[in-house]
C-alpha cells in the first residue's frame, strides 16, 4: 500500500502518489477510467489531480477533466473518501480558453472556483491551487480573497502551481502575520532531469524547481506535488521521448547513472526517477499521469524504493556509487 503524506489544513493523509486526470472525459472511455481509478485506489491511492483549464484544447473538452473526474468517484461510492485537487486562475489561451486580463482577480477566482465546484459535483474542494502567478496582484489581496473561499466552505486548503518561492515564501509570511491560511504545498514540475528551458523571469510561467528551490522547501518544510515527475518519459522511455524538453549533457548523465542504478535493484528506470522524488528531504507527491494500467502499476511499485540521501545526491551529481541496499 503506498504510504501516507500529512499536508497541513487538509482534512486527511494523502497517498505518496497522485493520479492526475487531465485526460478523464477527453477520449479515454469511461471503463478505462475505471479501471485505472479502481486501481490506484486498491493501491491505496486517495488523491486526483484536475484543473480549470483542462482539455480546452479539445473540441468540447472544457471542463471534463473536472467533470468525469466527479463522475468516477460517485461511481466508486468514494464522495468525502478522497482528496480533490483542482486548479484555477490561469491565463488566457486563446482563441479557446478566453479569460480576463487580471485572472486572479476576486470575481475570476470566485466563477473558478464556482465552476469546479460544480462539474465535480462536491461540497468543498479539499486542495484548490493557483494555476499561476500573476506578480500585478499583491499577495495578500490573493491570500485575503482565498481565506473568504476557505470561511465560506468553498475550499478547505490553499496552494500554489507554477509560483517562485519568493512569492509563496512572502505570501505565507503575510497569513501567519494576519492569522490566515497559507499555502500548504506547491506544485511545480520537478523531476531528475535538467529542464533545456531557462528558469522564468516573468509571470505567468510555467516553472520547474532548481536548485535554490530546493534547498528552500528543505529548509521550509513545504511538500511539493510536482507535475512531469519521469521529465514528459525521458527516464520512462530511456531517453527517447522527452528530447526537446529534456535532453542535455547532464541530463544524459543523470540517465546513465538511474540505468545503472535500476539494474542494480532489479527495477525500471522510471521506478527509479519516481524513487528519486520520493526520497528527497523535503515531502514530495508526485502527479501520474499515466492512462495506461501496466504502466501506473509499475509507478505505484516506485513508492516501495527507498533511496539514501547519498544515492539522491549521486544521482544528480555523480562520482563513485555510493553503497546500495537491495530492496
Amino acid at each position: 500500500m503506498l504510504p501516507m503524506v500529512a499536508i497541513p489544513d487538509v482534512p486527511f493523509k494523502l497517498s505518496a502518489m497522485c493520479l492526475g486526470n487531465s485526460a478523464f472525459g477527453t477520449g479515454l472511455p469511461e471503463a478505462q477510467t475505471d479501471r485505472l481509478y479502481t486501481a490506484f485506489r486498491q493501491a491505496g491511492g486517495n488523491c486526483f489531480d484536475s484543473a480549470h483549464c483542462y482539455c480546452f484544447w479539445l473540441p468540447g473538452g472544457l471542463g471534463a477533466s473536472e467533470r468525469a473526474l466527479g463522475q468516477c468517484i460517485r461511481r466508486h461510492g468514494d464522495s468525502g473518501k478522497v482528496c480533490l485537487i483542482t486548479k484555477g486562475g490561469h491565463p488566457a489561451c486563446p482563441p479557446d480558453y478566453p479569460r480576463p486580463d487580471h485572472y486572479l482577480a476576486a470575481e475570476v477566482l470566485a466563477a473558478d472556483i464556482a465552476d469546479s465546484l460544480d462539474r465535480l459535483q462536491c461540497d468543498a474542494i479539499d486542495l484548490y491551487i493557483l494555476h499561476r502567478d500573476d506578480p500585478r496582484v499583491p499577495v495578500g489581496e490573493i491570500i485575503d480573497v482565498l481565506n473568504g473561499h476557505i470561511a465560506a466552505g468553498h475550499v478547505r486548503a490553499i496552494g500554489a502551481s507554477n509560483w517562485s518561492v519568493a512569492r509563496i515564501s512572502q505570501a505565507n509570511a503575510y497569513a501567519a502575520a494576519q492569522q490566515l491560511h497559507g499555502f500548504v504545498a506547491s506544485q511545480p514540475q520537478f523531476n531528475l532531469a535538467q529542464p533545456n528551458a531557462p528558469i522564468p523571469t516573468t509571470d505567468p510561467a510555467m516553472r520547474y524547481l532548481s536548485a535554490a528551490d530546493m534547498a528552500w522547501h528543505r529548509g521550509s518544510g513545504l511538500p511539493v506535488i510536482c507535475y512531469s515527475p519521469t521529465a514528459g518519459g525521458y527516464f520512462a522511455a530511456a531517453g527517447q521521448r522527452g528530447q526537446g524538453a529534456y535532453d542535455n549533457s547532464t541530463s544524459r548523465s543523470r540517465l546513465q547513472r538511474a540505468m545503472q542504478l535500476a539494474q542494480r535493484l532489479h527495477v525500471s528506470v522510471g521506478q527509479i526517477a519516481l524513487a528519486y522524488l520520493r526520497c528527497q528531504a523535503f515531502p514530495v507527491i508526485p502527479i501520474l499521469g499515466t492512462i495506461n494500467l501496466e504502466h501506473l502499476h509499475e509507478d505505484l511499485a516506485a513508492a516501495e524504493i527507498s533511496l539514501s540521501e547519498q544515492l539522491v545526491q549521486w544521482l544528480e551529481n555523480g562520482g563513485d556509487m555510493p553503497e546500495v541496499l537491495e530492496w
